[in-house]
């Protein structure tokens, strides 16, 4: 018997113990009939075309789990290409055979998984709610009511009510995070670029985002790492540049004063601090940071030049076919045509600008954790006021692919009357999609939220994300290596990564040194000396790489045993006294970062 849920443990266990796809795949079939909601597909793949691709599956990969995703079910939501099926963005008039899968979908398919179906959204991608559809407004997995979230609406739903293990949806201004946070889902966005978006149709192709909707973190990640890869036919395909966080210690950004908006929703809000308790309680550090900057720069996406770019998208079928568009989205594609090709350079600088702010900010945290959405609504309530309500979804989640963000979006619980789900989620700069997702695992866990409609489900250890025992070794940097820093790449290029920020005990001071390009302090124990210690960071560094590093440490500088102030005692940068006799003493910036900063000032 499977469960509820068909996460992946669960069916590869199943596959082990004897099940075929054959058998998966009729449940699937069974599933589908029954559901609930007539609105998940828009086009689902016919039941004896799914038997023929589990037979074909046995006949090229006859072993089990023989491949990454062997016999994995997944829906793809109907802006994203399947071969044999048609292609609609939610509007019949723009439907089209493609020619071939979408890059995604062929990689996913290599692997071994099979297309269930295509599902429902907002019409060509435009809006947060799952309303937008002729082919019907799918709903909450908790109330009918409620809506489900969008524009991936139908991929959230079809996850959580157990139909595929996985699908995947699209995002732009948090199409692929506000359905899992009310559908009780986890939703990876992963950074721009990094999946390519060859054969999706494109919402705003300098932003959008292929995403991944599943019952853990664990199965997220591994789906996306089956779809991620430089693809020289997407324009904007970037190359992985993976980027590390602190082990421990991790910096966690959370509103704070008049940033902190729920629309009412009392629920969300509480859900959402009891989510900071939980990193508190989880070894973070919570560090209250102003979103101001984040949120203009959302605010560009609908209300700047930016949604120029959705009427680039369907320009010339709009002109022929503005009667079929749903009158909400040609509404928002219609208002690109106030803006100019001066507008979209001035909206540039003003992004840009905000990018410096928001710098800013991103020194006092090493991650956010936002609500993923601040409220929900009915179907009612948001046919009513369709625009507005919309916009309250999307304010903590437009800015994360303008300012090239990694996000995952995780379950934070139900309210008071176990009624409804809200979720959270972690926002990382580029490349942290890796380093965010144990973090984001861990508050999954700590949730005890289950997965999907099965809010009972307890989270497979299998799927679990650890910290790599990779036998790095730890060094501490005081001066020009820390992050940010003129020979910060020296740890990077290295492999690196850093694992936390701390300070070390009071027995340290720390001295300008003369001669030194880029310009180096020293730090030297004194143990008669007693003082408020000197901010380090402590990186990891392979083994070869740091033998390699060690050695080209010039003097007088060198290494040796240094304690922190919590009685920790690594390897680390220290100077030999006599070099730091007429420099000046700096310990009383307590780092370097502070004496450069005060200095630069002056």
């Amino acid at each position: 018997m499977l469960p509820t849920i068909l996460d992946l443990t669960s069916l590869r266990a199943a596959y082990q113990a004897g099940k075929s796809p054959l058998d998966i795949i009729e449940i699937v079939i069974a599933r589908r009939a029954d559901a609930p909601d007539p609105a998940i597909f828009i086009t689902p793949t016919l039941d004896e075309a799914l038997r023929a691709e589990a037979r074909a599956l046995l006949e090229r990969a006859p072993e089990p789990n023989s491949l990454p995703l062997w016999g994995i079910p997944f829906a793809v939501k109907d802006n994203i290409d399947v071969e044999g099926l048609p292609t609609t963005a939610a509007c019949p008039a723009f439907a089209y055979q493609p020619e071939k899968d979408a890059t995604v979908v062929a990689r996913l398919r290599a692997a071994g998984a099979i297309v269930i179906g295509k599902t429902n959204l907002d019409q060509f991608a435009t809006g947060l709610n799952g309303t937008r559809s002729p082919y019907g407004a799918p709903r909450s997995v908790f109330d009918r009511n409620y809506v489900s979230g969008g524009s991936s609406s139908g991929s959230a739903v079809a996850v959580a009510t157990g139909l595929a293990s996985f699908a995947l949806g699209t995002d732009t201004a948090g199409s692929g995070r506000v359905p899992a946070a009310f559908n009780n889902l986890v939703g990876i966005k992963p950074t721009p670029g990094l999946v390519p978006n060859v054969g999706v149709v494109p919402a705003c192709r300098s932003v959008d985002v292929v995403t991944v909707f599943a019952p853990t973190v664990g199965d997220g990640v591994t789906i996306r790492k089956v779809m991620e890869g430089y693809d020289a036919a997407d324009p904007f395909s970037r190359k992985a540049a993976p980027s590390s966080l602190p082990a421990s210690g991790l910096r966690i950004g959370v509103l704070d004063g008049a940033e902190r908006e729920f629309f009412g929703n009392r629920h969300v809000e509480a859900l959402y601090d009891a989510a900071i308790e939980r990193a508190r309680a989880l070894g973070a550090n919570i560090v209250p940071f102003e979103y101001g900057p984040f949120r203009q720069a959302a605010e560009l996406l609908y209300n700047g030049p930016w949604v120029a770019e959705r009427l680039a998208a369907v320009k010339e079928f709009l002109a022929t076919n503005g009667d079929d568009f749903d009158p909400t989205v040609r509404a928002i594609i219609e208002g690109a045509r106030r803006y100019d090709a001066v507008d979209a350079f001035q909206g540039k600088y003003k992004l840009e600008a905000l990018r410096q702010k928001t710098l800013k900010e991103w020194e006092k945290a090493d991650i956010l954790m936002l609500p993923t959405s601040p409220t929900t609504y009915t179907i009612e309530e948001m046919m009513a006021d369709p625009i507005v309500k919309n916009g309250h979804f999307g304010r903590y989640t437009n800015f994360a692919n303008l300012l090239d963000c990694a996000a995952i979006a995780i379950p934070a619980g139900f309210d008071a009357g176990g009624h409804l789900p809200a979720g959270v989620m972690l926002v990382g700069p580029a490349f942290t999609d890796d380093a965010m997702a144990p973090f984001a695992d861990a508050m999954h866990r700590a949730a005890d939220a289950g997965m999907g409609k099965d809010r009972k489900a307890a989270l497979p250890e299998a799927s679990r994300v650890t910290l790599p025992a990779d036998g790095f070794i730890p060094i501490v940097v005081v001066g020009a290596h820390l992050t940010d820093m003129p020979l910060n790449h020296e740890l990077t290029r290295a492999g690196g990564y850093r694992l936390k920020t701390g300070r070390t005990d009071g027995t340290y001071r720390l001295f300008t040194l003369h001669g030194t390009i880029p310009p180096k302090p020293g730090l030297i124990r004194d143990p008669g000396f007693t003082g408020n210690g000197v901010e380090v960071e402590v990186w990891a560094l392979p083994p070869a790489a740091f033998a390699r590093f060690v050695e080209n440490i010039p003097p007088p500088l060198g290494v040796g045993k240094i304690t922190l102030d919590d009685g920790t005692c690594l390897t680390g940068f220290l100077c030999e006294g006599h070099a730091v006799i007429g420099g000046r003493e700096i310990t009383e910036f307590g780092g370097w970062r502070n004496y450069i900063s005060a200095t630069s000032a002056a």
